[in-house]
């Protein structure tokens, strides 16, 4: 636990982004109904993953990275979250559940990285 566990891309066209890592990793991809956002869980050979709709407009050309987001898999989400933000971290999307999976949440670190972490749970709804 604590440790990356769940990569995720954004697009801005997810559709394009599916075939684009289909065809070049060989990835599968499910579409994932009722979260508040478009969304695709990603099954490859080794890391879990998921795509989704560029919740924001990619940051402007020269202003840093613009790369996935990794969650850490944790064993409470709440005690993790209020130890992110005692830590000087905010909240960029609140804790939702992914039905029948986990409960998942976006922080903001220090240095204005976003991370999200996950509580695996089967009967989140």
């Amino acid at each position: 636990m604590n440790a990356p566990a769940y990569f995720e891309i954004q697009a801005d066209n997810p559709q394009r982004a599916v075939a684009f890592y289909k065809g070049v990793f060989g990835w599968i991809f499910e579409k994932v109904e009722g979260l508040p956002i478009e969304y695709w869980r990603i099954q490859t050979d080794g890391i879990r993953g998921g795509l989704l709709k560029r919740p924001a407009a990619v940051p402007p050309p020269q202003s840093g990275t613009n790369a996935y987001v990794c969650s850490m898999e944790v064993k409470n989400f709440d005690d993790t979250a209020r130890a992110i933000e005692s830590a000087g971290g905010i909240v960029a999307m609140p804790k939702f559940a992914v039905p029948r999976t986990c409960w998942q949440g976006y922080f903001i670190d220090t240095e204005g990285n976003t991370f999200g972490i996950f509580q695996p749970d089967p009967a989140a709804k």
